[in-house]
């Protein structure tokens, strides 16, 4: 293995070749280069005082702030993992992740310090360290990591079980950050404003500039388009990497008030289906962007792209074609397998159960920005893996096919898929067809015993919306109104089903 892998590297070269350039700008404070990487060194000083070294895990429970990436480059540097839990993680999904990471210390804001004393899990971590830094004598230190250290530790959603640890080595970061940047391509002169956490690493590897927005997507009453309207104007920024809902939201605020931002040449968006006529929204609020959609997990980020004109013209017929996700990047391997529940072990190529063309089956991606393992979770690991020889497939869980041109369609998780009446049911893209009838805020399709079930958030006539839902070319059995759509906590974009089952008491 290569000595010093260390994703930190590329952050102090970026600091070396532009020390004056801003790296962070939150709220009214902001930070240049060099002032960051001195305020990283006595960080690193900090944390060897109070015991934390290479290979320890520390549990950072830090909002995205200047502070947080401070924390976490300090880390890396220090050759120590950080492990992340989201900021709306619920106690008890909290306790069962922090079982699993066992880490050594703990660092956290008022908030997460106080929550510590309810947690006897939280109370068991022996470090507790601050996140305010002191001046220190730094003396550079720098850890002699390799590519297969571990760098991050994060969790999946989980909404359906136990949440999976995702193991990040450096080598992991590195090939997720050259994928990653030759997809979105940061350079020293541009300002961003990213939404996505790693983003902004991989910001600070470019020597970018990187404006930071408080929205939290389980809060949408936090989205204020005014101010970032007047945040992006003020600093030029040229760049924006967020999840669509937060992309859709300014773009309506534009629209509604018919204002535009040239200064803003690029827009990326992931972590939930956009959909054509989403996409000609973004096209009419940003008609001076490049906008571009990614497709990917958390195990593998990206797997593919698309931009929206591309989505727009690809033309109306999804419910019947799938939603078209763009190509593979070039760092993927993406494969369609028949879908079972089974496990799947394979010597070689061919054994893998191959999909034929054009048929819907599991997308699984191999690469070398591609996860290969999880922490502690052997069985998570057999389930969602496919090991031949070197190579590493990860099952996304999503349904799709490949076209004859190589143009990757997604037709939802595989688990929702049902029969009806003879007819293949796929709620995903139903989902979509029941949000253009009018009255509806959100529905999907799922089957509960025997029956074909949609379930409708209303915001109208319920009777007139009934009367809609029986001329779709699905048959539905029964019909559900519910007061409000449970969401996925992460991005607030896919509809929650487990949740939504434990609701259906009509």
């Amino acid at each position: 293995m290569t000595p010093n892998f260390n994703i930190t590297e590329l952050f102090y070269k970026a600091a070396r070749e532009n020390p004056q350039h801003i790296a962070i700008i939150d709220g009214e404070k902001n930070i240049d280069y060099a002032t960051l990487q001195h305020q990283v060194d006595d960080t690193v000083q900090n944390f060897m005082q109070m015991g934390i070294g290479k290979g320890d895990r520390v549990l950072v429970f830090v909002p995205m702030s200047i502070d947080l990436y401070r924390i976490v480059l300090a880390l890396f540097r220090l050759g120590a993992t950080a492990v992340f839990l989201d900021e709306w993680v619920s106690k008890r999904r909290m306790e069962i992740c922090c079982r699993i990471a066992t880490c050594k210390g703990f660092i956290g804001n008022r908030k997460a310090r106080l929550l510590r004393l309810f947690s006897k899990e939280l109370r068991q971590i022996p470090v507790v360290l601050p996140v305010a830094f002191r001046k220190a004598n730094s003396n550079n230190v720098i850890a002699q990591t390799v590519a297969d250290d571990t760098a991050l530790i994060t969790f999946t959603t989980g909404s359906t079980g136990t949440p999976k640890a995702a193991r990040r080595t450096h080598g992991f970061l590195s090939e997720q950050f050259r994928a990653l940047r030759e997809k979105i391509d940061p350079k020293a002169g541009d300002v961003d404003m990213p939404l996505l956490p790693i983003v902004l690493l991989i910001n600070l590897a470019a020597g970018a500039t990187s404006v930071i927005t408080h929205f939290k997507s389980s809060k949408p009453q936090s989205f204020k388009p005014e101010r970032i309207c007047q945040n992006i104007e003020r600093y030029g920024v040229n760049r924006l990497s967020a999840s669509p809902v937060f992309v859709r939201l300014l773009a309506e605020h534009l629209i509604v008030k018919g204002k535009t931002l040239p200064e803003l040449k690029q827009v990326f968006t992931g972590g939930a289906p956009v959909f054509p006529a989403e996409a000609a929204l973004y096209q009419r609020a940003f008609k001076d962007s490049l906008v571009e959609i990614v497709y990917g997990s958390t195990e593998a980020e990206p797997i593919s792209s698309i931009t929206a004109s591309e989505l727009v013209q690809t033309g109306g017929d999804w419910l019947n074609n799938g939603l078209p996700a763009g190509k593979p990047c070039r760092q993927a391997e993406v494969k369609i397998i028949k879908i079972s529940d089974t496990l799947i072990k394979a010597r070689d190529e061919t054994e893998l159960p191959l999909q034929l063309a054009n048929a819907v089956g599991e997308i699984i991606v191999a690469g070398p920005h591609v996860l290969k393992e999880y922490v502690g979770q052997e069985e998570m690991l057999k389930r969602h893996k496919i090991f031949i020889g070197d190579k590493v497939y990860h099952r996304t869980g999503d349904s799709g096919y490949l076209d004859e041109n190589g143009l990757l369609f997604l037709t939802g998780r595989c688990a929702g898929i049902f029969e009806s009446n003879g007819i293949t049911i796929y709620p995903f893209l139903c989902e979509q067809m029941l949000l253009a009838i009018p009255g509806v805020s959100a529905g999907t399709v799922l089957r509960l015993g025997s029956e074909t079930v949609a379930a409708i958030e209303p915001h109208g006539n319920k009777q007139a919306v009934e009367s809609r839902l029986k001329k779709l070319p699905i048959h539905i059995d029964r019909v559900c109104f519910v007061k409000k759509m449970p969401r996925d906590p992460r991005h607030q974009s896919k509809i929650d089903v487990e949740a939504l089952k434990h609701l259906l008491h009509c």
